[in-house]
């Protein structure tokens, strides 16, 4: 059996073309996602200006591919479906939790999970943000990315970008 390890040092770094970056502005940027590679290509025309590697949905909670736009920006969201049940005190009680499937344990609230830099292409949820990438598809649909790329694609991107997610 492979270790994620082995996954995770299979996956390219995300790599910048600083030239084409210069030339990306929120109004000719367009967004491409590979579900088979595992990467996203922040584009302008036919040029990739950032290619970051990503981590997508898993068997159950698959990304969905198609033609999207960006629906909405924010730079500290936090989901209201998957996080943790903490006490008074902030510690976690019980971690990794559905909200919608997992009861709090008395004395237990809610905190999302931290989605940084999240651009929202689906009005259930689905998007891209900040996540960790352990080589192969691993969320629940969303598309997480490395913190550079992710704050370098929402810099570069406006509610209305263009983003298609490819098979």
């Amino acid at each position: 059996m492979r270790k994620a390890s082995d996954l995770i040092s299979k996956q390219l770094p995300i790599s910048t073309n600083a030239a084409v970056l210069q030339k990306v502005t929120p109004d000719n940027a367009h967004v491409i996602v590979s579900l088979t590679k595992q990467r996203a290509y922040l584009m302008t025309g036919d040029e990739i200006a950032i290619d970051s590697p990503i981590s997508s949905g898993k068997r159950g909670h698959t990304t969905p591919n198609g033609s999207f736009t960006v629906l909405e920006k924010d730079k500290d969201h936090h989901s209201s479906l998957y996080g943790d049940y903490k006490d008074s005190q902030g510690r976690t009680v019980r971690g990794g939790v559905s909200a919608h499937i997992d009861a709090a344990p008395s004395g237990t609230h809610f905190v999302g999970a931290s989605m940084k830099w999240f651009m929202r292409l689906t009005g259930e949820g689905v998007g891209m943000h900040v996540g960790i990438l352990p080589g192969y598809p691993a969320s629940h649909g969303c598309i997480r990315m490395p913190e550079q790329g992710a704050a370098q694609f929402y810099s570069h991107v406006k509610v209305g970008t263009p983003v298609r997610v490819d098979p």
